[in-house]
């Protein structure tokens, strides 16, 4: 195996030189409800935390199905650079841009129409309902310039430009996190707005984010020749159809797994606020180390797509091949580090002692199904590039809502596990998606090339 790494050492660091950027860029989106989780937890107390988690379960159910769409592009433009053809990457800018538009505005009306209905019918504790409801309308608000931004950032990304988008993530949540403490606490002459504040500054660190990303795919001389044909007032239905063709199923994909999660927090909702505190923190740090494997996924989507474009299916093997062995060495890792310090990581997000306790125990779980999680987005990841999203969308609706979430809550509910046990069932629907989604790598794969198994 280390002779195999050695001679594929040029994969290797082409894929993490075009990762890093991606996963700190992933990370970037994740920190701004990692940094609301965290200041709510340290500034608040545990009902207002609670709340925080019952907003994250109602919104990124509607805000993944935007990510999703916006990722539509990536795949198309790694395609058509493959090929050189410039001016069809401008008309898909142009058409993306519209569609992300509309696809904000319908989703912010969503989100008060159907998420604000959703939280207030779930049997939720009355106290938390009240608290998150202000904090969900104004996370509504920000979806349309994180829309716009990401039209933006999925163009570049995929051109293989990355390094832009994580450095305007980096101080935008920088920023976020200052104005948030600010707000909450209520420093500087800000009278303290609880959570309420950190919607605020999510607000406006997306604003920003979206002014500065058009702004410099705009002006900058590394895209002149790709924008030559661009203009807003391009707009091509069958451009726009083929972007959602592929951005429809991501965003189920992303659905059917976010909404899992979602579910699963409602479901700790039912035992209690406590449970549901301590599911937030434990899912907040799995969070950050999911977005990681989904930052090598998206190198993987490009690089594999590239290869598609120009039918070159041994480097496409290759690229699949090291990117399923790079999110393994990484889970391994973050899964070590769950095990040793998982009564110290949630110290990072709370000091409430009843939280922490049950929270621990989460991690542990955590840690087990880090190796499913990063497998199964790898597996995604490999065949968006291939242009193949359907079949995926299936697997990932079977593994979690046939599989996954029914065993949350016969082992949560119905057996008496707790919320322990709604992460088992969790942990079974991941594996599920793992497996099955290497399997249909493999089913495509061997149908285009004659050589053995990958890993």
């Amino acid at each position: 195996m280390f002779a195999s790494i050695r001679k594929e050492k040029a994969f290797y660091a082409s894929t993490m030189a075009l990762a890093a950027p991606i996963v700190i860029s992933q990370l970037g989106h994740t920190m701004v409800h990692t940094a609301d989780t965290i200041i709510v937890g340290q500034f608040a107390g545990r009902i207002p935390l609670a709340a925080v988690s019952l907003v994250h379960a109602v919104f990124m159910v509607v805000l993944v199905i935007g990510l999703g769409i916006a990722y539509g592009i990536t795949p198309l433009i790694a395609q058509h650079n493959g090929k050189n053809n410039y001016g069809e990457c401008a008309k898909l800018l142009s058409n993306s841009l519209w569609l992300n538009v509309i696809t904000g505005v319908l989703l912010f009306c969503a989100v008060y129409w159907g998420s604000m209905y959703a939280m207030q019918h779930t049997d939720q504790d009355p106290l938390v309902v009240e608290t998150a409801k202000p904090y969900l309308f104004i996370l509504g608000l920000s979806i349309l310039p994180l829309m716009v931004f990401n039209a933006f950032k999925q163009f570049t990304e995929g051109l293989g430009f990355t390094r832009q988008a994580m450095n305007i993530t980096i101080w935008g949540n920088v920023l976020n996190i200052i104005i948030a403490i600010i707000l909450v606490r209520g420093m500087f002459g800000f009278p303290a707005m609880g959570i309420r504040g950190v919607g605020i500054a999510t607000l406006i660190d997306r604003v920003l984010m979206m002014v500065v990303m058009a702004t410099y795919v705009l002006k900058s001389k590394n895209f002149k020749r790709y924008l030559a044909d661009f203009s807003l007032r391009f707009i091509e239905r069958t451009r726009m159809w083929n972007i959602f063709k592929i951005g429809a199923p991501v965003a189920m994909q992303y659905v059917f797994e976010i909404g899992a999660f979602a579910t699963a927090a409602l479901i700790a909702g039912k035992i209690g606020a406590l449970q549901q505190a301590a599911h937030q923190v434990a899912i907040t740090l799995a969070a950050m180390t999911y977005m990681m494997a989904s930052g090598i996924a998206s190198a993987a989507t490009i690089k594999t797509g590239n290869a598609f474009g120009t039918g070159n299916f041994y480097r496409l093997q290759k690229f699949a091949k090291v990117s399923y062995r790079l999110v393994l060495v990484f889970m391994i890792f973050w899964a070590i580090v769950f095990a040793l310090f998982n009564r110290y990581l949630p110290f990072i997000i709370t000091q409430d002692t009843a939280v922490i306790s049950i929270s621990a125990g989460l991690l542990l779980i955590a840690g087990m199904f880090q190796l499913f999680d990063g497998t199964q987005v790898v597996g995604l990841g490999v065949l968006r590039g291939m242009g193949d999203v359907n079949v995926p969308t299936a697997i990932t609706f079977v593994a979690y809502w046939i599989i996954g979430v029914p065993s949350a809550y016969l082992m949560g509910i119905t057996l008496d596990w707790g919320v322990q046990g709604i992460w088992y069932g969790l942990t079974l629907g991941l594996l599920s998606s793992s497996v099955l989604l290497y399997w249909r790598y493999k089913t495509i794969i061997v149908r285009k090339i004659t050589t053995p198994a990958i890993l």
